[in-house]
């Protein structure tokens, strides 16, 4: 437990320079994509990475400034935020796809789809070890990851680039 303790929470705390940067440069364009790829070996920060991407577009105090085309830092404060942090928001959904990585996973998590945010402002899906599905749930998810409904954005995180 002792990395759950560091984990960075904002995207100036990421320690990969590059990806710091690009983070910031895809946030302050506001033009969010649906879908993004995190690769890297092990513990280098894909899911913490990703979970500072969805407090940073579903931050409640961010609202204002989203509107005018930039997307700051999260602020940690609100309860979008912590309820990301803690795990716990309706509007960020993480799946472990090396433990759901069936058909019929993907088939609940696809038709989960069609509903709108509860808070925030999209619906954010986290899929870990997306590299771990079988072909046919992936086959199954790549029509709704190539054209997401406008309120779901994925981001997914694989140590296996191919």
């Amino acid at each position: 437990m002792y990395y759950l303790s560091y984990r960075p929470q904002r995207i100036d705390e990421i320690d990969n320079v590059a990806v710091r940067e690009r983070i910031r440069s895809i946030l302050d364009s506001g033009k969010i994509p649906h879908a993004i790829l995190f690769t890297g070996p092990k513990g280098t920060g894909k899911t913490s990475t990703a979970r500072i991407v969805a407090k940073s577009i579903n931050c409640l105090n961010n609202r204002k400034a989203a509107q005018k085309g930039k997307i700051p830092e999260p602020c940690n404060a609100c309860k979008e935020c912590k309820a990301i942090t803690e795990g716990v928001s309706l509007d960020v959904v993480e799946v472990d796809a090396a433990s759901n990585r069936r058909i019929d996973d993907i088939r609940e998590l696809i038709a989960s789809t069609k509903y709108a945010p509860a808070s925030g402002v999209k619906k954010i899906y986290i899929i870990d070890e997306v590299h771990m599905l079988t072909m046919e749930a992936f086959n199954a998810l790549l029509k709704t990851l190539e054209e997401p409904p406008a309120h779901v954005l994925f981001m997914l995180a694989t140590t296996e680039l191919e």
